[in-house]
């Protein structure tokens, strides 16, 4: 939602005298708000709920059709919607996001995360828990595992370290000692205006396999909800790595599997909250053979595209992970219809530096160079690959530190033929940066560490460093030295 508020701004922008339609199922959209560009290419901002009418009222020439989409003629250019309208198209971009992978469509207790009213939910059932499990190890798990207070939480994880996407085991082990730890006291909340709507509030996430999906949370989504269970203590984090979901059992046919369930595991002051005796409402065998009782499960493994209205009776290539292919202009393979964010796959050849991950800010990025696209093509002008996607670039924050990714922070695609250089301060800083023949290729910089801009130009130019020994000596101010 967030790509399609960026492409109807700037097509009603360039185009006033054009109709521009945006329909969506949900009543709100969701606005860039506290934008700040912290480099040449990192980004950083709030994502927040507004409803359609303000869109409606910044541009005489936009109309917010509130309706789900049943099917897309791309021959006929047209679109038809759930309240048997037909809407004609000259350019049409497809913005549906990514939908969550549940472990098991249909269960009350398995809850899965992707929008607004799939938190409130989880906020609700939160509230009544002493005890939840947490499957899956991406950014959603591990802000959960974090911000989560009076409840426990076994995390279950199918890697050997936690925040495996996005972090070696080195910083995995920095972070951890963060779930330990007693958490500071919580800042005041960001307040903001959350529009909703009755009907829609009640829509439990238990249920949206098979309904409507709103629109992706924002970078700071848990900012604002109470993530608070029925005890009164901080963290109580049990991880259970290297392994998988095996079997989710009610309590009735729990009971007669006659199978026994682990109590969490004892804390260095002996206590525990709860007993091998409690009956809980749903449980979960892991293939590493423990079984655990919870209130319930939060589906925390990943989305995939949400092509699924718009293939039918249309011939659109597909990438690998399903999502819809694109060119380096955003375009589709079906004619004048383009794609950005969590439903599409980049088939461009990429940046040696750049790779797509669903995230918000290359969803920003994807919407922003798409309404550019569009435009152009509407004009007859060509137009070159945004600068953006030259470096991947991403801030966010996890643990409550800072967290910069940067090109191939993790190595990805450089086989074994390149060099880690590593400084870590416990509790403050942990920084990595991925060289190979002389020359930086990625970083992940955690805490307030000011290396972004100086990475991140390093990088860009491709500055021979193997003259200058190690560049993470404490004692050397990097920021000054590349200036």
């Amino acid at each position: 939602m967030l790509k399609s508020e960026f492409i109807v701004s700037q097509l009603a922008i360039q185009f006033p005298s054009e109709d521009i339609l945006l329909i969506t199922a949900r009543p709100v959209i969701k606005a860039v708000t506290n934008f700040k560009q912290v480099s040449k290419v990192l980004e950083e901002f709030d994502v927040e709920e507004q409803p359609k009418t303000m869109l409606e009222n910044r541009f005489p020439n936009v109309k917010v059709i509130q309706s789900e989409v049943k099917q897309l003629k791309s021959k006929e250019h047209c679109i038809l919607t759930g309240d048997g309208s037909q809407h004609v198209y000259e350019k049409l971009c497809l913005c549906a996001g990514a939908k969550p992978k549940l472990i098991c469509e249909g269960n009350p207790y398995v809850l899965g995360i992707r929008d607004t009213d799939s938190a409130q939910e989880f906020q609700k059932q939160l509230t009544k828990a002493k005890r939840i499990m947490i499957i899956g190890n991406g950014g959603i798990a591990l802000e959960l595992v974090y911000e989560i207070e009076g409840c426990e939480v076994i995390w279950a994880i199918k890697d050997k370290a936690i925040g495996n996407t996005f972090f070696d085991a080195g910083a995995a082990e920095f972070l951890t000692s963060k779930l330990i730890a007693e958490k500071p006291e919580a800042r005041m909340a960001h307040k903001r205006t959350r529009y909703t709507t009755e009907g829609r509030k009640k829509e439990a996430q238990t249920k949206s396999g098979a309904g409507n999906l709103g629109s992706a949370l924002g970078p700071d989504w848990h900012e604002g909800l109470n993530l608070k269970g029925t005890k009164e203590f901080s963290h109580k984090v049990h991880i259970e790595t290297m392994c998988e979901v095996k079997k989710i059992y009610l309590q009735e046919e729990f009971r007669i599997s006659k199978k026994k369930s682990l109590p969490f595991p004892r804390d260095r002051c002996n206590q525990s909250v709860t007993t091998d005796k409690e009956a809980w409402p749903v449980y979960v065998e892991l293939t590493n053979e423990k079984t655990y009782g919870c209130d319930f499960i939060v589906s925390a493994t990943g989305v995939t595209p949400n092509t699924e209205p718009f293939l039918c009776g249309n011939n659109f290539d597909l990438g690998e992970d399903g999502g819809l292919k694109v060119d380096a202009q955003m375009h589709t393979s079906v004619s004048d219809v383009y794609a950005a964010g969590d439903i599409c796959t980049a088939s461009w050849p990429p940046s040696p530096f750049w790779q797509q991950m669903r995230l918000w800010t290359q969803a920003r990025q994807m919407g922003w160079y798409a309404a550019k696209c569009m435009a152009a093509a509407s004009l007859g002008e060509s137009i070159d690959l945004d600068f953006s996607f030259e470096l991947f670039a991403h801030v966010t924050k996890f643990f409550n530190y800072k967290v910069v990714l940067l090109g191939k922070y993790n190595a990805q695609g450089l086989g074994s033929d390149h060099e880690l250089m590593l400084r870590c301060t416990k509790g403050q800083e942990y920084v990595k940066v991925v060289m190979q023949n002389g020359q930086m290729m990625g970083a992940v910089l955690i805490g307030e560490t000011d290396l972004e801009e100086t990475f991140e130009h390093l990088i860009l130019n491709q500055t021979d460093l193997s003259s200058y020994g190690d560049l993470l000596d404490p004692n050397i101010d990097l920021e000054d030295y590349f200036d």
